[in-house]
């Protein structure tokens, strides 16, 4: 598997060099870059299956070496300081991204998945999906990608009628009666959805507003919705669910 490694520090470059060089002698460093232009140049001339990019480069951003490449046939795990924005569309487009300075346990996770993404020849479309939404504005998309595991569905956030957590597997139930199984904490998509609006309204429940019919008072609290589910509203989530229901 050859990578290609983007960074505007080369000591940053060197260290995660030194990690793939000691851990996976299955990935060959084709090259390294620390500008995007270098990077242009470089993947333009190399075969390239996997992309290990910077997000902010001084003035410019991996984004924009993305934004120029007309094939992006290649697996990217983005290595980056905290970027609201950025790692924001990222999660949505559900692709990989690790923070600085560097966690080896999550290297491996992303290693993992980008190696099965790129046997299951999936990455094309999620990096599209993420430029495409990068182009149009800076508001949250109005689709999330579900990582599945022989595909990623796109499904528009207005069409997600709540999700239910089942230990480490998020269940989304959308509005065509179709149930979908996601390999994720809840916590992430809490996140991801709550500009949207989302109430988490109980440990292993996040529900969209568009689709509440009314809060019943028995058993403390229940979200009954319109397509007849009954969502229990912890105690501790009992006002704040109010507040946003009043809003």
């Amino acid at each position: 598997m050859n990578a290609i490694i983007v960074d505007d520090e080369a000591h940053n470059i060197e260290n995660l060099q030194g990690i793939l060089t000691r851990h996976y002698p299955e990935i060959v460093i084709a090259g390294t870059a620390t500008t995007v232009s270098e990077a242009f140049a470089l993947l333009k001339m190399k075969q390239t299956d996997l992309l290990f990019l910077d997000i902010r480069m001084g003035k410019e951003t991996g984004f924009d070496l993305l934004e120029k490449l007309s094939r992006r046939d290649f697996e990217v795990i983005f290595v980056s300081a905290y970027d609201k924005y950025g790692i924001r569309a990222i999660k949505f487009a559900a692709l990989d991204y690790i923070l600085k300075p560097i966690d080896e346990t999550e290297l491996e996770i992303a290693i993992a998945r980008a190696r099965e993404k790129i046997t299951q020849k999936a990455h094309r479309s999620r990096l599209d999906f993420l430029m495409e939404h990068l182009r149009k504005s800076e508001h949250t998309p109005a689709k999330i990608a579900l990582p599945l595991f022989q595909e990623t569905r796109y499904v528009k956030v207005n069409d997600i009628i709540r999700c239910e957590a089942q230990n480490t597997y998020v269940h989304f139930y959308l509005e065509n009666g179709e149930k979908i199984l996601v390999s994720r904490p809840l916590k992430e998509y809490d996140d991801l959805l709550a500009p949207h609006g989302f109430i988490r309204c109980h440990q292993t429940h996040l529900v969209n507003p568009l689709y509440i019919r009314s809060l019943l008072k028995e058993d403390g609290g229940v979200l009954l919705l319109t397509d007849g589910a009954r969502v229990p509203v912890s105690k501790s989530k009992k006002e704040h669910v109010k507040r946003l229901l009043n809003k």
